[in-house]
């Protein structure tokens, strides 16, 4: 069962009609990047939660968590009408294994993403930790339109301070301004993802670190299975780590 303690509301962000981030205050035990916690409100008699990632690194004291506006969702209607000062139950404890932690040694970390689930690999890379670690970080990030590209202020900065980071945007439902258009596994599959990267295949010497809806995650795995790569866990280290965002 979740402990839970009483946050405040210090800043709702909306990016698009749909896409929004809250900043929360609330004092809760220290997490690893690329974690999740729970959210939740009291609706009629009873507390509604949902898990979401965190975007901010575990060393900013404002928590920070990157939100869809589902309609008729059971929770997140509600989360978008929330104003600064208001009070959300925060669960104390984290969860989740999409840590580089858990990543073994490897040449090329690959972060590959569709909608909010680029919220995990907002954390990592604002952690810091990883640019010793790996010679390439390659963050790919699958949206529908230009719009739904957001935090572009910390990418860019990302692009600007590591020469080792590469930084994909994907749209799949309009001409991109920047990127590649298509689908994260359509691209994968004909091998322009690679390409985009100046790479002539996919190095062997890779990590995925995959996010996103259940299907995407599925077929992206599938893909990459079929290339040679294998699923990761600690008692048989692999190519592959998952979780779905759903």
């Amino acid at each position: 069962m979740s402990q839970w303690v009483t946050g405040k509301i210090l800043d709702v962000n909306w990016w698009t009609p749909s896409l929004f981030s809250l900043k929360i205050s609330a004092d809760i035990e220290p997490f690893k990047a690329g974690q999740f916690t729970k959210l939740a409100l009291k609706i009629g008699d009873k507390r509604v939660a949902r898990a979401y990632s965190f975007v901010n690194s575990p060393q900013e004291p404002v928590l920070e968590f990157y939100l869809i506006e589902v309609e008729d969702g059971s929770l997140s209607q509600k989360l978008s009408e929330l104003k600064v000062g208001d009070e959300i139950d925060v669960s104390v404890q984290a969860n989740g294994f999409l840590t580089i932690e858990e990543v073994p040694d490897c040449d090329v970390l690959w972060m590959l993403s569709t909608g909010t689930a680029i919220g995990p690999f907002l954390s990592i890379i604002a952690q810091g930790k990883l640019w010793d670690r790996f010679k390439r970080v390659i963050l790919v990030h699958g949206v529908r339109y230009n719009d739904d590209l957001t935090y572009q202020h910390q990418i860019i900065t990302t692009e600007k301070l590591f020469k080792q980071f590469t930084y994909v945007p994907v749209v799949s439902r309009e001409e991109p301004e920047l990127g590649l258009s298509g689908r994260i596994t359509d691209l994968l599959e004909t091998g322009k993802l690679g390409q985009y990267c100046g790479l002539s295949e996919l190095p062997k010497s890779s990590h995925f670190m995959i996010c996103g809806n259940p299907q995407m995650v599925k077929d992206t795995t599938k893909l990459l299975m079929n290339d040679g790569f294998k699923r990761h866990r600690r008692a048989e280290p692999g190519h592959i780590t998952v979780e779905q965002y759903w």
